[in-house]
């Protein structure tokens, strides 16, 4: 269990740290560091399915893809969908959108919870409608703040649920579908790299520490992955659900203390609200998980 969670707070560290790294990889865009992100995490995740004995898996999808013909389309939307969350994820610490990405994965549980009440007829909780109505709180200021909401903000929120339904619909591994999510991805990161202004060879020419800089790059990512997928496995739902609030909040303060990004006083009315529904939602969490654990000790 204890090392469950630390594998969890380690990947949120290594996540919120390469929010940052992004910013000290000059000259390379958002775009060509999301594109070496995911060829690097190619390799990873290959080692990753040799020792997890996963291979069969990969074949077994390669069997279903010549007898269901909807997988040609699923597995590219999949993908897709995946993409435009790495590449927003890389895009925004250099543009001045770190702040709202790391408010979108704040909103995202709620996302989730309105899409199981609506598609899996799930039932809302009073914890959980108690943190809806407090998300609802503030996000309704931030329209009446500044009268719109940032694009930023609701791709990353509700840009996720679409693909997290797909893969429950196609019953696949986790670890399998994120090798065919990649892998799909790989082109058009090839792409990205060789379409530049500047060539890759001229990046590194004119700045030689991305040399050893880039490389780093696919480590702190691939090791987040690891560290990731591990914890999953190790973790009962309930706990891995709570410790996944570590990450926003680390991305929060990455943007706010590291990058400058602003917090206004008028912007309190959006974000303190929206923390008290994320402490309503751990605190359910850690109530379920306390069951969880009482539970299993009586069957013991």
């Amino acid at each position: 269990m204890k090392q469950g969670v630390a594998l969890s707070v380690a990947s949120s560290v290594l996540f919120a740290t390469l929010y940052y790294y992004a910013t000290v990889l000059e000259p390379l865009s958002g775009e060509s560091i999301f594109a070496w992100r995911i060829l690097l995490a190619l390799p990873a995740l290959a080692l990753l399915i040799s020792r997890a004995r996963g291979w069969r898996g990969v074949h077994e999808i390669h069997l279903r893809l010549r007898r269901e013909w909807h997988l040609w389309l699923v597995l590219p939307l999949c993908s897709l969908l995946l993409g435009i969350q790495l590449l927003l994820f890389m895009w925004a610490p250099l543009h001045g959108y770190a702040m709202d990405v790391a408010m979108g994965y704040f909103l995202l549980p709620f996302s989730m919870v309105v899409v199981g009440r609506l598609l899996y007829k799930e039932r809302l909780t009073r914890f959980q409608k108690a943190a809806l109505a407090m998300a609802l709180l503030g996000v309704s200021h931030e329209l009446l703040r500044i009268g719109s909401f940032s694009w930023a903000t609701a791709v990353t929120m509700l840009g996720y649920p679409p693909y997290l339904v797909l893969r429950r619909r196609l019953r696949m591994n986790s670890l399998v579908a994120l090798w065919f999510d990649m892998l799909l991805m790989a082109p058009f990161a090839l792409w990205l790299l060789l379409s530049q202004d500047t060539s890759v060879w001229m990046q590194f020419v004119g700045r030689p520490s991305l040399w050893l800089l880039v490389p780093l790059l696919g480590a702190i990512s691939s090791t987040a992955l690891v560290c990731y997928i591990s914890a999953s496995r190790r973790l009962p739902l309930s706990l891995f659900g709570i410790l996944g609030y570590v990450e926003p909040a680390l991305l929060f303060w990455v943007a706010f203390l590291l990058l400058g990004e602003p917090v206004t006083r008028e912007s309190l009315g959006t974000y303190v609200p929206i923390w008290i529904a994320v402490g309503l939602m751990a605190t359910e969490g850690v109530l379920a998980w306390q069951r969880e654990r009482r539970a299993t000790q009586l069957q013991h």
